[in-house]
C-alpha cells in the first residue's frame, strides 16, 4: 500500500481508503459479519483511512466502524459527514444557511458523530452538501473552524454537491476548507480544470468518491440489472442511464482490452492519477472487494499515453437526468 500526504495536515493516508456507505445500508442487503470482515481485510492490507457519514444507515455505518476501531491497534483516520437539517437536498438557493446548519445543530451532530465512532476528536468532519448561495456567508464553515480550535475536529471540509462541484473553489481560497470530497472518475473529469489545481495551491486534502460511477465502471454490469427498492442505484440508474453507462464502459474495455488492468483497476488508477488526490474511497462490502481494491495500490501507475486515451472518455452529462 502506498501513502500520500493529506493536504497540509500531519496525516499520511493510504491512497486506497475504505468507503463505508454500503455497510450502513442503501445498497441492498448487507450482513454485518461481511462488513466487519471487509474492514478487517482492508486494514490488514494497509488501509488506514475510513470514510463514513451520519446518513449511512442513520448512523449504522459509524457505529460499526466505531466498534471495529476498538479491535485494532493501528492509527486509523476516520472521515465522517453531517447533513444539513431536514429540507431540500441539495439545498435550494433560497435556503437560509443558519436554518439548515445552525451552530446548536452542528454541535449536537458532532457529539453524535463522536459517540457513534467512540472517539474523542474527529480526524475530518465534512458538511455533506452545500449551495453556492452560501459562499458569501459561509457561517457554518466558520462555526466548524471555531469548533476545530476547541479540539473536537482536526480538519474541516465539505462533500461537494454533485451538480456544482466547483462551488468549493472560492471556499478553499478563503482558507475555510482543510478537506474536500469530490467525484473524480473516468466519466467525471471536470475537477482537473480548476478544483484539483486549487486544492494543490491551497494545500487542501482531496478525497475522491465514486471512482466506479456507482459500480458501472467496474465493467461488471450488462445494462439489464435490476436493483431492489432499498438500493440507491435504482434511482441513480433510472430511465436509460444504466444502458448508456454500460455502452460507454464497454467502449473503454474494448480500447484497453490488451491492457493488464481490469476495468475496476483502470478506474481506480485513473482516480489516483492527479497529484492533488490524497486518497480514493471505493465502496467495500466484503473481503473479496477489500482484497481487489487495496491491491491496486501496488500496481504500476497509468502511462501518459493511457491517461490521454482515458481523457477522451470524459462524459459531459448535461442531460444525464433526462433518461427516456
Amino acid at each position: 500500500m502506498k501513502y500520500r500526504k493529506f493536504g497540509k495536515s500531519h496525516m499520511d493516508v493510504s491512497e486506497i481508503g475504505f468507503g463505508a456507505w454500503a455497510i450502513g445500508g442503501s445498497w441492498g442487503e448487507q450482513k454485518e459479519s461481511d462488513s466487519l470482515e471487509a474492514l478487517k481485510t482492508a486494514i490488514d492490507e494497509g488501509v488506514n483511512f475510513i470514510d463514513t457519514a451520519a446518513g449511512y444507515g442513520k448512523g449504522k455505518s459509524e457505529r460499526i466502524v466505531g466498534e471495529f476501531l476498538k479491535t485494532r491497534p493501528e492509527r486509523i483516520y476516520v472521515c465522517t459527514k453531517t447533513p444539513p437539517k431536514p429540507g431540500n437536498w441539495p439545498p435550494s438557493p433560497y435556503d437560509d444557511i443558519e436554518e439548515r446548519y445552525p451552530e446548536k445543530y452542528l454541535r449536537e451532530s458532532i457529539e453524535e458523530r463522536l459517540k457513534n465512532l467512540q472517539l474523542e476528536s474527529l480526524d475530518i468532519l465534512l458538511l455533506h452538501t452545500w449551495t453556492r448561495a452560501w459562499n458569501d456567508n459561509p457561517k457554518a464553515l466558520e462555526t466548524l473552524q471555531k469548533i476545530k480550535s476547541e479540539g473536537l475536529i482536526k480538519n474541516v471540509g465539505m462533500s461537494t454537491p454533485v451538480a456544482d462541484q466547483n462551488v468549493v473553489v472560492q471556499l478553499m481560497r478563503a482558507g475555510l476548507l482543510d478537506a474536500v470530497q469530490v467525484i473524480f472518475n473516468i466519466f467525471q473529469q471536470e475537477p482537473v480544470a480548476q478544483l484539483l489545481p486549487v486544492a494543490q495551491e491551497t494545500g487542501t486534502g482531496i478525497i475522491v468518491r465514486v471512482p466506479f460511477d456507482e459500480g458501472v465502471l467496474t465493467g461488471k454490469f450488462t445494462g439489464h440489472e435490476t436493483f431492489p427498492e432499498d438500493d440507491f442505484r435504482i434511482r441513480y440508474f433510472a430511465g436509460d442511464r444504466l444502458q448508456r453507462s454500460v455502452e460507454r464502459t464497454n467502449a473503454i474495455k474494448e480500447e484497453f482490452k490488451d491492457n493488464e488492468f481490469s476495468m475496476a483497476e483502470l478506474a481506480l488508477k485513473f482516480s489516483l492519477s492527479h497529484e492533488a488526490v490524497s486518497t480514493v474511497i471505493p465502496g467495500i462490502r466484503n473481503k473479496e472487494q477489500a482484497k481487489i481494491n487495496t491491491g491496486v495500490s501496488d500496481k504500476r501507475n497509468l502511462t501518459e499515453e493511457e491517461l490521454e486515451k482515458l481523457h477522451k472518455h470524459h462524459w459531459k452529462r448535461a442531460f444525464w437526468y433526462a433518461g427516456k
